[in-house]
């Protein structure tokens, strides 16, 4: 369980900014109200990139359930189990994040950070990467890592000016039994 007063202490992230300085993301933790909205931002931004709807169009549903219902389960484990932190602006859902610590090594995981399709481009990515990087700094971790697709450019790029480095590539791959 995430203890909340460590994150209380972290408010609206400033830096650099590249975008309005008034568009400041507030970052809360979620609620289990925030759940059906954040499934919904989540699934409407990964739509373009994820490797998931790929998979259907080259294979089908997998057993009768198509990509976004597999993002929906997904969805409903990470929030049983992990941090998810929201970014709030103008007191909507704007952007979120999960991520998992591995106590031993000190390591966060950050698992999905997305933007909402309607507030793209005014730099709530860099904010909701800064917010839950903090956070984690917060709750003791040293280290912190990610995935992304290749293809994902955005991403890579934003990830890659925030100071990660790549360290490995992977390739996904099927096969129907």
């Amino acid at each position: 369980m995430v203890d909340s007063h460590h994150f209380r202490a972290i408010g609206v992230i400033r830096g650099p900014l590249l975008y309005n300085s008034r568009m400041q993301l507030k970052f809360r933790l979620a609620t289990e109200s925030d759940h059906a909205a954040l499934e919904k931002l989540v699934i409407d931004s990964f739509e373009p990139i994820t490797w998931q709807k790929n998979l259907d169009a080259k294979i089908g549903p997998l057993n009768g359930c198509d990509w976004r219902q597999r993002w929906a389960n997904r969805l409903q484990k990470i929030f049983a189990t992990q941090i998810v932190l929201v970014g709030e602006f103008d007191h909507q859902l704007a952007a979120m994040a999960s991520a998992t610590i591995d106590r031993q090594s000190a390591l966060g995981h950050i698992d999905v950070l997305c933007v909402g399709a309607g507030f793209q481009g005014r730099g709530f990515g860099r904010q909701i990467l800064r917010g839950i990087s903090e956070h984690l700094k917060t709750a003791g971790c040293h280290y912190v890592q990610l995935e992304c697709l290749t293809t994902n450019e955005p991403g890579n790029s934003l990830y890659k000016s925030e100071g990660f480095q790549e360290v490995a590539r992977h390739i996904r791959w099927f096969k129907t039994l």
